[in-house]
């Protein structure tokens, strides 16, 4: 699957703009604060419906205006093409419309047009808190499977009924057992979705990090969960008291977490920054290769930022990785450096173009604009 025209009002610093991409490697220079990001997260939002970070999409909005509009024309790999659109007003909300016609269920869209985005912002998955990871393999399993994505949205609502419940003082058991045997019923499917992910990944996972690394180093993943030893009506009885004295479920799949180790050491604890980095460019590549392989369509590859903290030679493994074979499809990457990017593009085959971002505006770069630069 690749995007192939994308149409840009008000989002974020993006004024306007309306820009035609490679079926390649899209490349993207410019200064910090240019609009480079920006536009790999306009990509994002259309695909995903919902911010790479976790800020209220009003925060999307140029400022001064009251609306965004993102539109897009993507080919899938069937050779069909699909026209989405995605708004944000102020004072309407959200609006998403594929081939014209607006979703019923937002819940529709996730996984139509799939797309993995690297970050600087990934050390979180690392460094951040245990909500970071779990938003990680939620986001990445709906992708893959909308029925995963119906039980999250089922427990979570549960969850609440059960907290404001505690909140009040409720001491009724009956009403408790309602609410918790529907909770139950989802944890257990969710708690089994999310090993058999961790379990498929973690191949792919490692020897990305092991290639990546130079072959120096070797990480591994794990999943923790209360489920792993528990039934969550065990769980329930055995917290109780404790719930009902902290005024919320204590415990339970929305405590899950990902295990992420460095040789025997905790990844959080001792890794460097090139160390996390490398981390989360493996743990995504490893997730694109799933998306792939569940879903059957190439998802779309956000390489932002991709050479900071990295020393050249990851950077050249990185770039070898997405390069080779015909696992990797449409590619952006973006960079301050014009020479790491002339080096990229040299280093993968194929179709490409470069755009030059500044302010908010993108102009693209053709073969004697390089020469002249070169010369």
């Amino acid at each position: 699957m690749r995007i192939e025209h994308i149409d840009i009002l008000d989002f974020k610093n993006i004024g306007e703009a309306s820009l035609q991409f490679s079926p390649g490697v899209n490349c993207l220079l410019g200064q910090n604060g240019m609009g480079k990001s920006n536009l790999l997260e306009a990509i994002h939002f259309l695909s995903m419906a919902r911010p790479i970070r976790s800020v209220p999409e009003s925060a999307l909005i140029r400022h001064g205006s009251e609306q965004l509009l993102v539109k897009g024309r993507y080919m899938m790999d069937t050779g069909t093409e699909e026209r989405v659109s995605v708004g944000v007003s102020k004072k309407k909300g959200k609006s998403v419309r594929r081939n014209d016609k607006e979703y019923q269920r937002l819940s529709e869209h996730i996984g139509r047009f799939p797309i993995v985005s690297v970050t600087p912002a990934d050390s979180d998955i690392v460094n951040g808190s245990g909500e970071v990871r779990r938003r990680l393999m939620d986001t990445v399993i709906s992708q893959a499977d909308p029925a995963y994505l119906s039980q999250l949205i089922r427990y979570n609502r549960a969850l609440e009924s059960r907290n404001k419940m505690l909140r009040a003082g409720v001491r009724d058991r009956l009403l408790y057992e309602s609410v918790e045997t529907m909770m139950a019923e989802s944890a257990a499917a969710i708690h089994s979705a999310r090993k058999a992910w961790i379990e498929e990944i973690s191949p792919d996972f490692k020897r990305y990090y092991t290639r990546i690394s130079g072959d120096r180093e070797r990480a591994t993943l794990g999943y923790r969960s209360i489920l792993n030893e528990q039934t969550l009506p065990e769980v329930f009885a055995a917290n109780m008291a404790r719930d009902m004295a902290l005024g919320f479920t204590s415990a339970g799949v929305h405590r899950d977490d990902i295990a992420m180790h460095l040789g025997d050491w905790s990844m959080r604890r001792i890794g460097s920054q090139g160390q996390v980095k490398t981390f989360t460019v493996a743990l995504k590549l490893a997730v694109f290769d799933y998306l792939r392989k569940r879903g059957g369509v190439t998802p779309i590859l956000l390489l932002d930022d991709i050479f900071d903290k990295l020393d050249a030679s990851r950077v050249a493994r990185i770039i070898g990785e997405v390069s080779g074979g015909e696992n990797f499809g449409q590619i952006f990457i973006s960079d301050t450096n014009r020479e790491h990017l002339d080096e990229t593009l040299e280093a993968i085959e194929g179709d490409s173009r470069l755009f030059e971002v500044t302010d908010g505006c993108f102009r693209e770069l053709s073969e004697s604009d390089y020469d002249d630069e070169k010369a």
